[in-house]
Formats: structure tokens, C-alpha cells, sequence
């Protein structure tokens, strides 16, 4: 008997051990943990920040993209573009429990947690869905340019931002009557959004064109742009695609594409004060909540580049899945 009870008690250790190298029955609240998507192996990669390597895979629907957390964040929100919909994580389970059905090719979306609406820009439906969170039903489709992809809602939660790939427009939506109210013109191929803390500035990754675009939110004209120059790169790879700024609003960072560089933005005077090289095609961006280091997926290089901001050097490079579109953070 006593015999058995050992090498019962010697298998548990054993599943145990297991069961946390595999990180099952991970509790994702504030765990500092990173969610990657990967767009070809459909799958979202966690990592553990600490220890600087994948502790799971969570398979989702074909071709993830996008991702926010819920206001508790017990729930991970990931758009599908290959499937049309939105699938729901459960973060203690690691595992998709729900689908939002949305329109053709969802890549970005916004979640206003207040109405209990998300907007989800349709790729290739040119459109924006309005969708009841709770019934998970679309309220309303609105008509877009060609190709939406980044989608922000407005200071007021009235009106929705909305960039047209195709149009190289800028686009107000009112949320209620659920229509274009109206646009402004960018460079080519506008990209995604990051807006200054005192509201008056939305600046707009223009990918083609290779530039960041600055528009006053209250006339909801351009007032300016930046154009970018990273040490060795030839001016048409810079491909600006992702940005995020300082809750402080004094500095942004802009991913440049196929330029393989980070750029460190001076908000103030509108002025490049560093370039950072990453890996190939850096996209998707985020900032840790202390604000010290910043989180870059790689599109064409399968892996994330961890960088230290006050040193501004890349501390290491982690491989995740194939062609990780966006990385967020759990904190």
C-alpha cells in the first residue's frame, strides 16, 4: 500500500509539473502576459515576458488580426478576417468559447464598453459593423472607402473614426445614424491610429506614402505630416503601419514596415529623436503599462522584439507563429 501511494504521489508531481510547463490553467488577469496573433498558423502565441518564451497556443479561426481585451479582462476579443468573425477567448480557459459573426474579412476593430457596441472594419466588405456586444447581432452596416482598416471612436463615443485603404480617406462616422458624416483626404494607404491625450490631434500611419499624418480633430482638417528616414533604408521601404504613444502624449511610436525600424517620435515638435532596428516588417506595436518597454511583431520575421525605451535598444527577439500581425498586453 505504502508502496503504491509513493508512485501515485510521484505521477501527480510529475502531471503537475506538466500541466504548468504547458501553462494550462493560466489565470490571465494582470499577468503581464503577451497575446501575439499569427495570421498563417491561426493561432495567438502567450508569452511570459519574464522568462522571454511562448508558454502556449491558443487556437483560433483562420487568419486572426486585431485584439482587445474586455473592461475585466477575462475576455480576449480577436477579429478573423478568413472566417468573418470575432472570436471570444476565455482567458482562464485559454481558449476560444464564443464567435461574434461579423462582416466580409474583420481586421481592426474599437470596443466601447459603455454602449456595449464594438465597430469592426470589414476589409473586403467596405464597411463598418455596429455590433451589440450582448446579443451579439449587427446593428447597422456602414457604408466605407474601398478596404477600412483602422477604426477609433471619438472623444465623445458619438462618432467613430474610420481609415479607407483604397480611398486614402479619413472617414467621421456618427455612431446613431449610423452614416459618413464626412472625410478628409491622407497620403496613401492610411493605416491605423493613435490620438494625443488633450484630443486634438489623431495621427494617421500612412503606409504607401510612407508618412504619419497629423489632423486636427476639431476642424477635422490635416494640419501636417512626417515623413521618415531610418540610416540605410531606402525611402520606399518605409511602410509606416503601427502606432502608440505615451499616456503623456510626449512621444510616439511608429513601426516602418519593410524599413525594419521603430521610430521614436517627438510629439511636440513633430521630430524623429531615434530609429530603432527590429526584425522584417515590423507591424503591430504596444507599450507595457510603466511605459518602458515596447512590444513589436514582426510580420516576415515569425518573431517579437522586446525594446528597452529608455535605452532605446532591442533587448531580444522572440519567435512566435507566422506572420504575427498585432501583440497586446495583459496588465
Amino acid at each position: 500500500m505504502r508502496k503504491r501511494l509513493k508512485q501515485a504521489f510521484a505521477a501527480g508531481l510529475i502531471v503537475s509539473a506538466a500541466t504548468l510547463m504547458s501553462g494550462v490553467a493560466v489565470n490571465a488577469k494582470g499577468t503581464g502576459y503577451l497575446f501575439v496573433s499569427n495570421e498563417k498558423t491561426n493561432n495567438i502565441s502567450v508569452i511570459d515576458p519574464k522568462t522571454q518564451k511562448v508558454i502556449r497556443d491558443i487556437k483560433t479561426s483562420r487568419r486572426p488580426r486585431d485584439m482587445h481585451f474586455n473592461k475585466e479582462r477575462t475576455r480576449l476579443y480577436v477579429a478573423c478576417g478568413d472566417d468573418d468573425v470575432i472570436d471570444v477567448i476565455d482567458l482562464e480557459k485559454m481558449a476560444v468559447v464564443g464567435k461574434i459573426a461579423t462582416g466580409a474579412s474583420p481586421e481592426t476593430f474599437a470596443v466601447d464598453e459603455e454602449k456595449r457596441r464594438i465597430y469592426v472594419s470589414n476589409e473586403e466588405g467596405s464597411s463598418l459593423s455596429i455590433i451589440d456586444m450582448d446579443a451579439q447581432i449587427t446593428l447597422n452596416e456602414v457604408p466605407t472607402g474601398a478596404e477600412p482598416e483602422g477604426v477609433m471612436i471619438g472623444a465623445d463615443g458619438k462618432t467613430i473614426y474610420v481609415t479607407s485603404e483604397v480611398g486614402d480617406l479619413i472617414h467621421l462616422v456618427d455612431v446613431e445614424k449610423g452614416h459618413v458624416l464626412e472625410d478628409v483626404v491622407v497620403g496613401t494607404r492610411p493605416r491605423r491610429f493613435a490620438a494625443t491625450p488633450d484630443n486634438k490631434e489623431l495621427w494617421v500611419t500612412t503606409e504607401l506614402s510612407g508618412e504619419v499624418w497629423i489632423i486636427d480633430r476639431d476642424k477635422f482638417q490635416v494640419m501636417g505630416k512626417l515623413e521618415f528616414q531610418p540610416p540605410g533604408m531606402r525611402k520606399t521601404d518605409v511602410t509606416p503601419v503601427g502606432i502608440t504613444m505615451t499616456t503623456d502624449g510626449k512621444t510616439a511610436f511608429v513601426t516602418l514596415g519593410h524599413a525594419q525600424h521603430v521610430a521614436f517620435v517627438d510629439v511636440a515638435t513633430k521630430k524623429t529623436s531615434a530609429y530603432v532596428l527590429v526584425g522584417k516588417r515590423p507591424w503591430g506595436i504596444t507599450l507595457s503599462k510603466d511605459e518602458k518597454t515596447l512590444y513589436v511583431a514582426n510580420g516576415l520575421g515569425d518573431d517579437v522584439t522586446i525594446i528597452d525605451v529608455a535605452t532605446r535598444k532591442p533587448l531580444a527577439s522572440i519567435p512566435v507563429g507566422r506572420t504575427p500581425w498585432g501583440v497586446v498586453i495583459d496588465e
